[in-house]
């Protein structure tokens, strides 16, 4: 079995290719591995995937899973957190671990309330938004919610930026 994750996102059924690509390029940059779960409404050698996740593909730590229940039996002993737009509490609310895991539905249908009824109602997140609106754009929820888990870590194994007579760089 491969070394724990910092953080793992879990995509059930992603849809559209650019979301998936950029959500390659978010976890390439956090240390998070990505966990995609068939079925796939796209080829992974989709051009689309591919622009958006520019080279950060050969970088970034995927783990494909044939379904859902293959998935969840891989992730034993994980705290899984299931990312809804109606969850119980809101997505800063967790204390996330190294190894916590997010799960994030189809961007045209969410999470299956069969999957959702077997999440614990405390981890069940939720990401604020205005009353008028339905959702976020799927690689957006999960930029805000990795970099709030990664926040709670302390931005482990991260490069700091410092500032040096008013010039920023990386040290």
């Amino acid at each position: 079995m491969a070394e724990k994750a910092l953080i793992n996102v879990a995509l059930i059924a992603p849809e559209i290719p650019h979301n998936t690509g950029n959500i390659i390029r978010l976890c390439a940059n956090t240390g998070a591995r990505l966990h995609l779960i068939e079925p796939l409404g796209f080829d992974l050698a989709d051009n689309n995937l591919r622009r958006a996740s520019l080279d950060y593909s050969d970088i970034s730590d995927v783990i494909i899973h044939k379904s859902t229940n293959a998935f969840l039996e891989s992730m034993d002993g994980s705290d899984i957190y299931a990312a809804i737009p109606d969850g119980s509490v809101k997505y800063t609310s967790p204390s996330y671990k190294p190894g916590s895991t997010i799960l994030f539905g189809r961007e045209s249908l969410g999470l299956s309330e069969e999957i959702v009824s077997n999440i614990d109602p405390t981890r069940r997140i939720r990401i604020p938004m205005r009353p008028a609106n339905r959702s976020l754009n799927l690689s957006n929820a999960v930029a805000i919610i990795v970099y709030e888990a990664w926040r709670q870590m302390n931005f482990m194994d991260s490069l700091d930026l410092k500032h040096h007579n008013n010039e920023l760089y990386f040290s």
